[in-house]
């Protein structure tokens, strides 16, 4: 007589989503308190099999790399019975069905019966997205966006601004446009679209003055980033009439279109990369198509010191740029730079655009309230574009273009090679104030002959010479406690008898400036709008007109080349 069995059978068979049998899924068994007992590793025919358990309440858990792991809960074990498992693992949704059987049995469905079961419209579990989200399948530690959440994180800002030049102007000719807005939003919580623009007013021709910039990010610290920059300025009477030929109806136009990418790469937990690169095309009298790469390293952290290592050839590198605080948000730096135009001039008829070489090594530091840093650069700067003032006839007029952000001309000044070093030590004063101090060395432009007459631009090029020049800078900024009014001012003391061009730091976080500068930006109290703030901003650069070289024309009237003209701007911001 065979004896009574007291314990029952778990077996199963593990199949994916078209009924192959799956060898190798890894099959491991809990009891009722999710303790773990033990676990099989499935045959060829995707067949398991726990023998000799206790009678009680049991859950299981499959795993297979590619699949969703498959999980079942309190199947009930019983004496002298053969509980039998179809698992169906699925890179979506992988189940489990359970039939009781008693021992030699075999299942009461075959798989070609499930299989019409599960294709049957009536018998589909109906899946439907709840409106508190879910759980992300291919990690389930991730929970997924809201379907009502597509857009999150937006903010925005709406600048109506007046005045000449800009924070970036030395990088190029920064027109004051007139009404200027960006946007930026999350999409899906991973990707970061940002859209921006600045328009300005149209001219008798009917020609707009605008521009428009786009930018895509995959996440908001790692992955490239691509910016789409459209341009377009016109003046048609301030263009030089040895060039419009006289007629306003055939002046050109300033466009300019940029396709830019740039990304970063952590390739060490010290080490990270940043490179991208810009390729532009500008039609000003001529059509000029150019590429301007850029990369930097760093190594280390700032607490602990970092040293960085960057290079850019071409325009300025404005994406490895640092905001500043006196831009205040990443919007109004976008705005700043959607605005920036190649440096154009004009040299033996054809229309150049300003480009340098850079490398720069940079160290910094950053210790309880204080911060230090120094670097040392080389820039090779071709087709160079200086401002000009002086009586008509001062220089021939196929050789000036208007300025863009000012009442000056341009001049090419040809091209240039020059060294330094800076080094800044910025000291915390309680709370709400910093100061700083630095110091520079770098080359300068001065004429070979002081004194003597230059008749063409030719001439000018050829007379002028690099030389050395020593600068101390002292610069204040904070926020005042009582108003919130965030300022800055410095003052860069130098030797202003030669024309200094300001060097746009790739590895610092201060630019130094020439002569005396003031930045007020000030929230307006109770003008709140739409869930945002109004803030009106004020800048005074360059005040005491420093650092113009004057040159002797043989009429006996005095040119000036200028790198950074004395400007005014102001403006009211509403930012949300």
């Amino acid at each position: 007589m065979e004896p009574a069995r007291f314990s029952g059978i778990l077996a199963g068979r593990v199949v994916d989503t078209v009924g192959v049998p799956q060898m190798g899924a890894v099959v491991m068994l809990y009891n009722r308190y999710d303790r773990f007992v033990t676990k099989l590793v499935t045959c060829e025919r995707g067949l398991f099999a726990f023998d000799s358990l206790t009678p009680n309440q049991y859950s299981i858990r499959v795993t297979l790399s590619s699949f969703i792991p498959a999980v079942r809960r309190n199947i009930a074990i019983q004496s002298g019975l053969r509980s039998f498992l179809t698992i169906n693992l699925s890179s979506m949704l992988s189940s489990i069905e359970l039939v009781h059987l008693s021992p030699g049995q075999v299942p009461v469905m075959s798989e070609e019966w499930k299989w019409v079961l599960r294709s049957g419209t009536g018998t589909r579990p109906a899946l439907r997205m709840l409106p508190g989200g879910g759980v992300d399948i291919s990690d389930p530690s991730r929970p997924v966006a809201r379907a009502s959440n597509v857009f999150s994180g937006t903010r925005g800002v709406v600048a109506l601004s007046s005045g000449e030049g800009g924070p970036l102007s030395s990088a190029g000719s920064q027109a004051d446009l007139g009404t200027s807005f960006a946007l930026a939003t999350s999409v899906y919580g991973a990707n970061r679209v940002s859209v921006s623009g600045n328009v300005g007013y149209a001219s008798h021709s009917g020609t707009p003055t605008a521009g428009f910039a786009t930018s895509y990010a995959r996440d908001t610290n790692t992955g490239p980033q691509v910016n789409v920059i459209m341009r377009q300025m016109f003046l048609p009477a301030r263009i030089s009439a040895a060039l419009a030929s006289g007629r306003n109806d055939s002046m050109p136009a300033l466009q300019s279109l940029s396709v830019a990418f740039i990304d970063r790469v952590q390739i060490h937990d010290s080490l990270q990369l940043e490179y991208g690169s810009s390729l532009e095309s500008v039609s000003f009298v001529d059509r000029l198509n150019y590429a301007s790469p850029f990369a930097r390293v760093r190594w280390g952290s700032a607490e602990s010191g970092a040293v960085e290592f960057a290079f850019s050839s071409g325009t300025p590198a404005v994406k490895l740029l640092n905001p500043g605080e006196l831009n205040g948000t990443e919007l109004k730096h976008q705005l700043n730079t959607l605005s920036l135009f190649p440096r154009v001039s004009v040299r033996d008829g054809h229309a150049h655009v300003q480009r340098a070489q850079n490398f720069e090594l940079g160290y910094r530091k950053e210790a309880v309230g204080r911060k230090f840093a120094a670097s040392a650069w080389r820039e090779d700067v071709s087709n160079a574009a200086f401002n000009a003032k002086g009586p008509a006839g001062a220089l021939e007029g196929s050789e000036l273009l208007p300025d863009l952000s000012s009442n000056l001309a341009v001049v090419n000044g040809g091209s240039y090679r020059r060294m330094g070093y800076e080094a800044t030590v910025t000291q915390n004063l309680g709370e709400s104030h910093r100061a700083m101090i630095g110091y520079g060395y770098s080359g300068a432009l001065t004429m070979l002959a002081a004194g003597l007459p230059v008749a063409s631009a030719a001439e000018m090029r050829s007379a002028l010479r690099t030389t050395g020049q020593h600068s101390l800078t002292a610069r204040m900024s904070g926020t005042a406690p009582a108003t919130k009014t965030r300022y800055a001012a410095s003052y860069r003391i130098t030797d202003y008898s030669k024309l200094n061009p300001v060097h746009l730091p790739l590895t610092q976080r201060t630019t130094l400036e020439p002569g005396l500068n003031l930045y007020l930006r000030q929230p307006i109290p109770g003008a709140g709008l739409l869930s945002g703030r109004l803030e009106a901003s004020a800048e005074w650069r360059n005040l005491l007109g420093q650092g113009y070289l004057p040159l002797a024309t043989p009429g006996g009237h005095r040119l000036l080349l200028i790198q950074t003209p004395r400007a005014l701007r102001g403006g009211v911001s509403l930012i949300f």
